[in-house]
């Protein structure tokens, strides 16, 4: 039964979850409807707030089968609770007449995953998520996505479009021919509308979400005490407080919603052109569509309304919605297995495998590029928020909630105050019981307490920091969409950094090239521009093999394309519509060298001249485009010289690669030892290939032909060596940041060499520091997996004899101290493949790589995301810092993500810098910081505030007196209110230190600074209040008391006579509350003074103008009420005249009370800093960090680092713990 009950859906994705069913039971709901109305609408609110309890308290457990509401529950940390109705999609809704149409209709692909069943079996497609008899699908829907009951798997599962387990053969044989309007008509009731809807919710919907937040039902439930109770002036102040904060609250978040709508809407509705079975072509509207649908892609380009596969011509796109990159796209129709090689056909169509295939959602199809008059051609594959650009929007409107010791450690300091509140509560009525107290005072005193001690002001103190913080940050050019992460940014100890055009400049400069002739290297060249050259095979393979194109006449692509396009001076022409149209196989784009470099290449004599006239027009044609893949690391293009039979290939790529494609004859055996040379300088290294095609292959054979059968076999042609400068600011932001004992990584999809030699260049790995090399190999031939590990030559010994010497000592790991794991003297190196290998075979390694891998070479994008998964295992804080091109995973993963694109793919990064520079690193680290120690001071001293006031009125209770309304008001509007917004304002402290600021409330530090603070307050507010009652002059106060001057006392009385009557109904006025009350409002800036604390982390508390002039005017205007009372105002507040003896005696307690709070508060800091190191040195404390603790670890692991030539082997039967034995190869 159980297993019936609760099931998983999404398994193994993010948004795993828990599934449980249930019914409604109209008992229940009888019984929580009388507790609603028993407990006047609270039970309803609490049934609001958790809506595991809603389901739980008004259902009953249920099948998941038959259920009618489903409660679901997050797998991760967080265990969020979500419950959905189930609703009942009817297919009678659409005129569905014969059951053979409904077969035809089923035969494209099931209700819920398009996939290619024979139609035989797909007779019964609909069966597994309805029941066929009623022709009804049972679905709910869950953040934007619908899940349908699929009776093969006896679960809930979302609707999937083409792309998952559809081949790309069936994408042809199948899909490529269009649907039925019937077809088309069934799908679209099964998958809605094609919209990307985000709703702006109306002011009153979001009003009342925010009003219902918990914390404002505790202010409205304090309003209505405070307002029986006759405290009308402070109720009214609250009130309006919490106007102020509920409307700059909507108006932010309804500024996002807009802001997020008008960004999906420039798509959302679009005329489109879609293919019919029967070769017409009709316009729908885009949000029409559904998967399967042909759609037609107009020549002047449009944006995508969905994802969708081409099958038909060229595109070029601009993804810069999505990745960030501005440079246009080409994108190439999918090959078509069942023309291709035989075997190929199997491969199964993937959006991200096929990305160069595929058109996003979102993205603009700037051209469109075909042949003989044929319509360029795309099927859609994913509609609505399953498309790329939906998920991404999901990801916005859904986002995981931020784990955070200091969030987690606020609600557990809450529950300590309300566990004191309680006390409070308990003390009052009991007090309250013994001095015969009315029942209705005794409700409304004792629940006033709990209002004092919870204080209603503390969110918006506590996120005063970060808006300023915010604020600060965009005065610098670094924008942020998600505040809460400001406070994490402080407590970020590495940062992973993309190399190109984030550490180096964008651009590549041509520094030359090196050709090979008879498989052996020449001499490098500078000038590839010139006559000898113009006809080598050497360079038609740098003026075909690129993707650029040109838009509205200018030259646009790749820049490294461009930049070696440039370096050769050729032009580039494309054919024109009408041309396009008149020929059959006009060739789309020419290329040809300009006319200067033609007629001087032929050093021949007048009468030859003429014989060249006609063949001085050299063009190449490029036949057919293979588009680079960042997977398969290359490019390729089918080109043909004009009047030439045989067509030629052309490709370019990692070096590696090409070598491995090319015979191996071709290749110079000294191939490895001039590439690493050029790789150990820094510079990008592509090498060049060429084959003559067969004759037989003709235009329309090549617009059919797979890749693999004409990427073999090629000749290797030579190198092109591009220089990637380093940016100017690299090195110093480096070196600031390992100052600040803060961890450098350098993820790129460069090549290993180039990486570790950038990674030298810039000061992440230092000179005399080793680089091991893990080369980590799959399981293979009945073999398990490998790494092999080898040491790099640094730069100075790679001439040098001793170089293999060196090799064979590696270096122990030394450490200054634990902290200092920057000082390590060897760093791990390592590419794409070997990190898969490793997670994969290796998985009690990677922990130990994570601590000391700096340099992660040819990772793709989601190689990325799992790094900084991995380095987040090991209990670091990760920032990531990228240019928005295919980091959008990571930089979403990791703790703090910083985009240095401008680009609307910045909305996946919680930061963007305006200015392409990392120099916003330190920045936002230091902002960070500040603002995390400002959440600190305003959090301790508001626990403070709450305590004060609650223990004068504790005090107060006592003798059944209590603050006045006025009294309340000054202490929390004038003092608490002004500080608590200016004690915020502390701006970043200007460098980076190496000191990190604690993560969370509860550390022996700040427990012991919070907790000293609250004893001396107590301390001297309890010394005041009974060292008055032992006054000679004390008396209990009544009308007509005189302890003051006669004169001073008659002329302060007669003005108070009238208002008599009505102040001792409360017992305000006496002596023990007039000491109370100017004691504590001292005791408020005291501490205040003594939290706001200033180095490391932030600017001294004295460059804080605003909070100095706050605290020095209300220090000077308590104590000039104080010592020179004003009448109207001792009216106003409610405070007895006292002798001046008493009120100098009240002044000593408060500068005493100053001394010992703030030498306290200096002796702790300095306790931290002297003792907590030697006590923990002292202690052999295990450190909390799962890195440190294994940096201890290594320090006395005689086996780590591997030595040189070594090789580490999975051992093959024990799987699941990835354990590995170490041989050495000797």
């Amino acid at each position: 039964m159980d297993k019936e009950e609760r099931k998983i859906i999404n398994q193994g994705q993010e948004d795993e979850m828990e599934i449980y069913g249930y019914n409604l039971s109209r008992w229940k709901l009888a019984i929580v409807s009388l507790g609603v109305i028993c407990t006047g609408g609270f039970l309803l609110l609490l049934l609001y707030w958790m809506p595991e309890w809603r389901v739980k308290a008004t259902c009953v457990r249920a099948a998941i089968k038959d259920c009618d509401v489903v409660l679901l529950r997050t797998t991760d940390e967080f265990k969020m609770w979500f419950c959905a109705k189930i609703r009942v999609l009817s297919l009678e809704t659409h005129p569905i007449s014969s059951p053979k149409s409904m077969s035809n209709k089923l035969s494209n692909g099931h209700a819920v995953c398009l996939t290619e069943n024979p139609t035989g079996e797909n007779r019964h497609g609909i069966s597994k998520y309805s029941q066929a008899e009623s022709q009804q699908i049972r679905y709910f829907t869950h953040h934007s996505v619908k899940y349908f009951w699929n009776d093969t798997i006896h679960n809930f599962d979302f609707l999937k479009g083409l792309d998952e387990g559809v081949s790309c053969t069936s994408i042809y044989e199948k899909h490529s021919a269009g649907l039925t309007k019937g077809m088309h008509a069934y799908r679209k009731l099964l998958y809605g509308v094609n919209e990307i809807a985000v709703k702006v919710p109306s002011v009153f919907k979001l009003l009342i979400k925010e009003v219902l937040n918990p914390f404002y039902i505790f202010q409205l439930f304090s309003v209505i005490l405070w307002s029986t109770d006759e405290y009308y002036y402070y109720a009214l102040a609250i009130v309006v407080m919490s106007i102020v904060s509920i409307v700059s609250s909507l108006y932010s978040i309804r500024k996002q919603y807009v802001m997020l709508h008008d960004m999906v809407a420039t798509h959302s509705t679009v005329r489109v052109s879609v293919c019919r079975v029967n070769e017409e072509i009709e316009e729908i509207f885009s949000t029409d569509l559904v998967p399967g649908d042909v759609m037609v892609i107009p020549l002047n380009g449009t944006i995508m309304p969905c994802d969708a596969v081409l099958i038909n011509g060229t595109c070029i796109v601009n993804e810069s919605m999505l990745t960030g990159e501005s440079v246009p796209v080409t994108k190439t129709n999918l090959p078509n297995p069942s023309v291709d090689v035989k075997g190929i056909g199997d491969e199964l169509y993937n959006p991200e495998t096929h990305k160069r295939h595929t058109l996003f959602c979102g993205t603009t199809v700037i051209q469109t590029r075909f042949y003989t008059g044929e319509l360029v051609k795309a099927i859609v594959v994913r509609t609505g928020f399953s498309t790329s650009k939906g998920q991404l929007v999901r990801s916005i409107l859904y986002p995981k909630p931020t784990d955070f010791k200091l969030y987690r450690d606020a609600y557990l300091f809450l529950l300590c105050l309300v566990a004191v509140a309680g006390i409070g509560f308990i003390y009052t009525i009991i007090n309250s019981i013994l001095n015969e107290v009315q029942v209705g005072v005794i409700i409304i005193e004792s629940l006033d307490i709990i209002t004092i001690t919870v204080p209603p002001a503390l969110p918006a103190a506590m996120t005063a920091g970060i808006v300023y913080a915010q604020r600060r940050l965009k005065k610098i050019g670094i924008f942020c969409i998600s505040p809460q992460r400001i406070n994490i940014c402080g407590q970020l100890n590495l940062v992973c950094f993309d190399k190109t055009g984030t550490l180096t400049e964008d651009g590549l400069d041509l520094w030359g090239i090196q050709r090979v002739e008879n498989a052996r290297f020449l001499s490098p060249e500078e000038n590839v521009c010139n006559e000898m050259l113009v006809k080598s095979q050497f360079v038609a393979c740098l003026a075909t093999c690129h993707s650029l194109t040109k838009i509205e006449g200018v030259l646009s692509g790749d820049p490294l394309d461009l930049k070696m396009f440039e370096a050769i001076g050729w032009i580039l022409e494309e054919a024109t519509e009408e041309e396009t149209a008149l020929h059959n196989r006009i060739m789309p784009t020419v290329v040809r060298p300009p006319k200067q470099l033609l007629p001087e290449s032929t050093p021949a004599g007048n009468q030859e001249m003429e014989l060249f006239e006609l063949p001085a027009i050299y063009e190449i044609g490029i036949v057919r485009q293979f588009p680079f893949s960042s997977a398969l690391q290359r490019m390729s293009v089918v080109a043909r010289v004009l009047g030439d039979k045989k067509m030629d290939a052309y490709m370019k790529g990692a070096p590696e690669v090409i070598a491995s494609l090319c015979k191996p004859e071709t290749v110079p055996v000294d191939f490895q030892n001039v590439l690493e040379d050029f790789t150990k300088q820094g510079f990008r290294v592509i090498a060049l290939a060429h084959r003559k095609l067969e004759s037989k292959l003709t235009w329309h054979k090549v617009q059919n032909i797979s890749r693999d059968a004409i990427e073999n076999n090629m000749d290797f042609m030579g190198l092109i060596i591009m220089q990637n400068k380093l940016k100017q600011e690299t090195p110093a932001v480096l070196e600031d940041l390992h100052k600040a004992n803060i961890r450098t990584v350098m993820v790129t999809g460069d090549n290993m060499l180039t990486a570790v030699s950038v990674a030298r260049d810039c000061g992440m790995i230092l000179p005399q520091d080793k680089v091991i090399i893990a080369e980590a190999l799959p399981p293979k031939d009945g073999k398990v997996a490998k790494i092999n590990w080898h040491y790099a030559d640094s730069l100075t010994q790679c001439s040098h004899p001793s170089a293999i010497a060196s090799e064979a000592t590696p270096v122990k790991l030394v450490h200054d101290s634990l902290e200092d794991l920057q000082m390590t003297r060897y760093h791990f190196a390592m590419n794409g493949k070997s990190f898969s290998v490793i997670l994969e075979h290796f998985q009690d390694l990677v922990p130990k790589l994570m601590l000391h891998g700096t340099v992660f070479a040819r990772m793709a994008p989601d190689q990325k995301t799992q790094l900084i998964e991995a380095l987040q295992n090991v209990d670091y804080f990760v920032g990531m810092c990228g240019d928005g091109a295919n980091d959008c995973g990571a930089l979403k993963r990791a703790h703090g993500g910083i985009s240095l694109s401008e680009l609307e793919a910045s909305v996946a990064s919680p930061f963007t810098s305006k200015t392409p520079s990392i120099s916003c690193v330190p920045n936002l680290i230091r902002e960070g910081r500040a603002a995390l120690i400002t959440s600190f001071c305003v959090f301790k001293f508001m626990a403070l505030y709450s305590i004060i006031q609650y223990f004068s009125v504790t005090l107060l209770y006592s003798i059944l007196s209590n603050l006045g309304d006025f009294q309340f008001l000054f202490i929390d509007l004038a003092i608490i209110l002004v500080v608590v917004f200016t004690m915020s304002l502390n701006p970043a402290w200007k460098e980076l230190v190496a000191q990190r600021p604690p993560s969370g409330l509860i550390s022996g530090a700040l427990l012991f600074s919070v907790l000293s603070q609250i004893i001396i307050c107590i301390g001297f507010q309890s010394l005041g209040f009974f060292w008055v009652k032992q006054q000679p002059w004390y008396e209990v106060w009544h009308p007509k008391s005189d302890a003051c001057n006669a004169t001073g006392s008659l002329l302060w009385n007669s003005s108070h006579l009238d208002n008599e009557t009505e102040l001792d109904e409360h017992n305000i006025q006496n002596y023990e509350n007039t000491t109370v009350f100017f004691i504590s409002s001292f005791q408020y800036l005291i501490v205040a003074i003594a939290f706001s604390k200033g180095k490391p982390f932030r600017q001294p508390c004295y460059k804080n103008y605003f909070f100095v002039f706050s605290v020095i005017f209300l220090y000077v205007f308590i104590l000039f009420i104080m010592l020179y009372p004003v009448a109207s105002v001792d009216q106003v507040l409610q405070i007895v005249c006292v002798p001046y003896q008493w009120r100098v005696t009240m002044l000593i307690i408060v500068l005493v009370n100053a001394f010992v709070s703030i030498t306290v508060e200096e002796s702790v800091d300095r306790w931290r800093k002297c003792c907590l190191p030697w006590a923990l040195s002292c202690g052999k404390k295990i450190p909390k960090a799962k890195y440190m603790y294994l940096a201890q670890e290594l320090l006395v692991d005689p086996e780590w680092p591997p030595k040189p030539q070594t090789t580490t082997e999975a051992k093959g039967l024990v799987k699941e713990n990835g354990s590995c034995q170490i041989i050495t190869i000797t």
